[in-house]
């Protein structure tokens, strides 16, 4: 952090302190917060109530700072992301929260990156990754292994594997609209677009809570203020505050630096997880932690050199394009 010669804070370090901090520690601890709120809400009614009222907010706001109206193709392809991220996505982590514990679906949500690199392989002309990617890859899934191989007396407790399978199918979903979105027709203000990308998904949340049968389960005077309390923070510091600060931090310095919420956000919530709601912290899941993270890291890493080379590639003159993926980051947290 650095200061004026008078001694005093600089505003703009203290904003960048403040904004790391935001995608640190409050899409870290979104996961409890989804814990808590599903005590007493059930989960696609819970998620579509939340993205449909944050995808309200932000496209009102973002439509009163000057973004253009966005066209029908601009509402096709935000429409197909949303359901992607955030019914296939978002819906199968609040879900599989009801079986596995908040630290452990933040940890297995981690393993997007690896999802990611293996689908952009096997698309049509795909790109075969690098070997530090693949060794990336085969590490994380080393970790996704330890973590949820069954019981042992030596191993200790495993994961639910039916929650665990629910959270591989969230991060394959999420991971095929991350790609699509890298070529979709979207609006020019990322702000915009993920706007309405929570607006179709959230919509496809609540159809979804609708045919499962969620209405005649919830009670809204059986609500508890905890849950209610859980289901604000997760629209007004999750979605808003949290993207705000991700889309102000890809502004002012570099996506790697960004990219960093990626290793510490399953850490937070996992810790949170061991301090709030009493979730195991034992030996073997700190070690899949290790494992898996060491993967992500590896491939973000790599992700970012490569992109770094052909920026550099591209010479100084050409324009800096600001990167997909700041439309559809904050929406699963």
């Amino acid at each position: 952090m650095t200061f004026h010669s008078d001694g005093r804070r600089d505003p703009a370090a203290v904003r960048l302190v403040l904004a790391f901090a935001a995608i640190y520690l409050i899409w870290g601890s979104t996961y409890l917060a989804i814990l808590i709120a599903l005590e007493t809400m059930p989960p696609f009614l819970m998620a579509g109530t939340r993205f449909v009222t944050a995808g309200l907010i932000l496209y009102a706001w973002s439509r009163w700072r000057g973004a253009p109206r966005p066209t029908p193709a601009h509402w096709r392809s935000t429409a197909v992301i949303g359901v992607a991220l955030l019914m296939g996505g978002n819906g199968g982590v609040v879900y599989a929260e009801q079986r596995v514990e908040s630290g452990i679906a933040a940890l297995l949500v981690a393993t997007v990156p690896f999802w990611m690199v293996l689908l952009a392989w096997l698309k049509p002309r795909g790109q075969r990754p690098s070997a530090s990617t693949i060794v990336g890859v085969v590490t994380g899934m080393a970790g996704v292994v330890l973590l949820v191989m069954p019981s042992s007396q030596a191993l200790g407790a495993g994961v639910d594997w039916i929650g665990a399978a629910i959270l591989v199918e969230a991060s394959l979903s999420w991971s095929a609209g991350s790609i699509y979105s890298q070529h979709a027709q979207l609006p020019s203000s990322a702000l915009l677009a993920t706007a309405m990308e929570m607006l179709a998904g959230g919509a496809t949340l609540l159809v979804a809570g609708t045919l499962t049968g969620e209405w005649s389960r919830l009670d809204p005077a059986a609500v508890s203020w905890r849950s209610a309390g859980a289901l604000a923070y997760l629209i007004v510091f999750g979605a808003l505050i949290g993207y705000s600060a991700y889309i102000w931090l890809l502004k002012v310095t570099t996506p790697a630096r960004v990219s960093t919420y990626a290793y510490v956000n399953p850490v937070v919530a996992m810790l949170l997880g061991w301090l709030m709601a009493g979730e195991a912290l034992s030996g073997r899941r700190i070690v899949a932690a290790g494992v898996i993270l060491t993967g992500v890291i590896i491939i973000t890493t790599q992700r970012n050199r490569a992109a770094s080379a052909k920026r550099a590639a591209a010479g100084p003159s050409a324009p800096k394009a600001e990167p997909r993926e700041a439309t559809v980051c904050a929406s699963q947290r």
